[in-house]
C-alpha cells in the first residue's frame, strides 16, 4: 500500500477519533437548546462540566428557565451550587416564585437556604400561601382539678430572612403546647376556658412564639376542647389510699411491738415460775435441815400445814370456777 494512502486513511481515523471524543465531551443537542433560548453556553464550559464530572444537562436546563423567566444567573454560580452539593432545579424554581411573588430572594440566599438542609422552595410556596399545622392534643388541668384536652391550628408563614439558623415546625408546634397548658392551668375554673375557648390562642398569640423560628404565626385557632379525667379527685383518691397505707404501717409496727413486748413478759414470767419451783423444792429440804439441827418442832410443822391448808381453801373460795368451791365443801 502506498504511504499516501496510508496517511489518508491515517488522518481519517485521526479525525473521526476527535469528533467521537467532541460529541462526548460537548451534548450538541444541549448545546443547541441553549442557543435557541437565548443562552449564551461555551463549549469550554460544556466540556470542563465533563471534566469535573457535572451533569451538563442539571446546570443548563435551570439556566435556560430562570433565563426565560427574566432573571438573569451566572452559569459558574449554579455549576458553583451544583459541586457543592445542593440542588440547582430547586433553587432556581425557588429564585422564580420568589420574583413572581415579588419577594426579595437573591441567589447566594437561596443556595445558603438549600446547603441548610430546607426546601427553599417550599419556603417560598409558604410564604406566598401561608400553612396550617395541626397541633397534637395537649392536654391540662385546670384549678378546680378538671382536666381538658385541646386541639389547636396554627396558621403560619415562612420568614425567608430566618431559614437559616431558625428553629422550625417542631418548635413551633412545642411551644403553642406549652402556652396551651400554661393558659388552661391558670384558669380558675375549666368552664371558664369552655366558655371562651378563644381566650386561650389570644393569650397564647401574645407570647411571641414564633422568636428564632423560620416562621411567622399568623393566627392560632382553638378547633376542639374536650373534658378529660377529673384530675383532682384521682389525686385526692390516691392521697388518700398513701395516707391509710402508711397509717396501716404503723398500725402493723405498733402491733408487732406489743406482741414483741407481750413474748418477753411471757418469757419472763416462765422464768419468774421457773425460780419460784426452784424455790418450792427447796422448802422441803430447808424443813428437814431444821428438824435435824432442832430448829423447828412438830407443832410448828403443824401450824405450818394449817396455814398451807387455809391459804388453799382461801384460793379455792376465791377462784372463778365452782368446782373448786364444791371441792372443798366436800371436804
Amino acid at each position: 500500500m502506498e504511504p499516501a494512502l496510508v496517511f489518508q486513511w491515517f488522518l481519517i481515523a485521526a479525525i473521526a477519533a476527535v469528533f467521537s471524543i467532541v460529541v462526548w465531551l460537548v451534548p450538541l443537542r444541549l448545546y443547541i437548546e441553549a442557543f435557541s433560548a437565548g443562552v449564551h453556553v461555551g463549549f469550554g464550559n460544556l466540556i470542563g462540566m465533563r471534566l469535573r464530572k457535572v451533569i451538563p444537562s442539571g446546570v443548563v436546563r435551570p439556566l435556560i428557565t430562570a433565563t426565560k423567566a427574566g432573571i438573569d444567573l451566572d452559569i459558574n454560580q449554579l455549576e458553583a451550587h451544583y459541586l457543592a452539593g445542593g440542588d440547582v432545579h430547586r433553587v432556581v424554581g425557588a429564585l422564580i416564585s420568589a420574583d413572581k411573588a415579588s419577594i426579595e430572594l437573591a441567589f447566594n440566599q437561596a443556595a445558603a437556604i438549600d446547603l441548610a438542609g430546607r426546601d427553599v422552595f417550599e419556603a417560598v410556596q409558604v410564604s406566598v400561601n401561608p400553612k396550617v399545622i395541626n397541633t397534637p392534643k395537649v392536654a391540662a388541668m385546670a384549678k378546680d382539678g378538671i382536666q381538658l384536652i385541646a386541639i389547636a391550628r396554627v396558621t403560619v408563614r415562612a420568614n425567608i430572612n430566618r431559614l437559616v439558623g431558625g428553629a422550625g415546625e417542631a418548635t413551633i408546634l412545642a411551644r403553642v403546647g406549652e402556652g396551651i397548658v400554661s393558659t388552661i392551668g391558670s384558669a380558675e375554673s375549666h368552664k371558664k376556658v369552655l366558655e371562651n375557648p378563644d381566650a386561650i390562642s389570644k393569650t397564647v398569640l401574645a407570647k411571641g412564639l414564633d422568636s428564632g423560628t423560620a416562621f411567622e404565626i399568623l393566627s392560632i385557632d382553638i378547633a376542639d376542647v374536650d373534658v378529660g379525667k377529673n384530675i383532682g379527685a384521682e389525686l385526692q383518691t390516691d392521697q388518700a389510699e398513701a395516707d391509710k397505707r402508711v397509717a396501716q404501717a404503723r398500725a402493723e409496727e405498733r402491733r408487732a411491738m406489743a406482741v414483741a413486748k407481750e413474748q418477753e413478759m411471757k418469757a419472763l414470767v416462765e422464768e419468774m415460775r421457773a425460780e419460784v419451783v426452784k424455790a418450792e423444792a427447796e422448802v422441803p429440804l430447808a424443813l428437814a435441815e431444821a428438824f435435824r439441827a432442832g430448829h423447828l418442832g412438830v407443832m410448828d410443822y403443824m401450824r405450818y400445814k394449817n396455814i398451807q391448808a387455809d391459804t388453799s381453801m382461801r384460793k379455792a373460795i376465791a377462784g372463778p370456777d365452782d368446782g373448786g368451791s364444791s371441792t372443798i365443801e366436800g371436804d
